[in-house]
């Protein structure tokens, strides 16, 4: 089934892809949509057939994907199960424009409650911002998409600022920045990179192959990116 669906991302994400990665053309499919992030045997929303389209055995009701992404990322501290959550619930979301929107809403309440409290959650912060770019990468920037015109990186740096050394989080801020600013992509993928030597979760990660075997790994995905765009630049 992985195999179907690592097919899937390089054949009908084709045109998606040279329009908003046009940069970095070794990218086979949205990096925050088409790769599954490993969280071990963490909770997340339900995934039977893992095929990024939905044509597997998924018989999830998404019109109880907000309440229970949100309770979800509540019950976590964890960056990279937060990434893999909402990657389900952007792939889940596309299914059911109402339920999309209302759960970028919630989020985005969320986050603005994070922000304005004595003590800001920075997770809450990042998830608004993720799912933005989720969004973008998988609904692209039509009237389809709730999160256009948002810019959820600035979220998540915003989210970077509030937790402090968090390599994971820089991970994802990596992958975001793929297509650029390409100064700050370096600056995210380093710390990432750093990040690893004493993290596990993070080094499984940054070592799995971004589309099965042959392809790059997603250590060198973020790794070689930055350094061609700034050796552009």
């Amino acid at each position: 089934m992985k195999t179907k669906s690592f097919r899937a991302c390089r054949v009908t994400l084709t045109a998606f892809v040279a329009t908003i990665f046009a940069a970095t053309s070794a990218f086979a499919g949205p990096p925050l949509i088409c790769h599954a992030f490993d969280i071990g045997t963490a909770k997340s929303l339900p995934w039977v057939s893992h095929d990024w389209n939905l044509s597997g055995g998924e018989n999830y009701d998404t019109r109880d994907l907000a309440k229970d992404t949100i309770a979800i990322l509540d019950a976590s501290q964890v960056t990279l199960v937060h990434m893999e959550t909402l990657r389900r619930a952007a792939l889940y979301a596309r299914k059911d424009e109402r339920t999309a929107k209302q759960l970028l809403l919630m989020l985005t309440a969320r986050a603005e409650a994070a922000q304005n409290s004595g003590r800001p959650d920075a997770l809450a912060v990042f998830d608004a911002g993720y799912l933005a770019e989720a969004y973008k990468q998988w609904l692209g920037e039509g009237g389809q998409n709730p999160a256009n015109g948002m810019d959820g990186y600035a979220l998540v740096k915003k989210a970077l600022q509030i937790r402090g050394n968090d390599g994971q989080m820089e991970f994802a801020a990596a992958l975001i920045t793929l297509s650029g600013p390409a100064q700050e992509n370096q600056q995210h993928a380093q710390k990432a990179m750093d990040g690893e030597k004493t993290d596990p979760l993070l080094a499984r990660n940054l070592s799995t192959r971004f589309l099965g075997a042959g392809s790059q790994t997603m250590a060198d995905l973020i790794q070689r990116n930055a350094s061609t765009k700034v050796a552009r630049e």
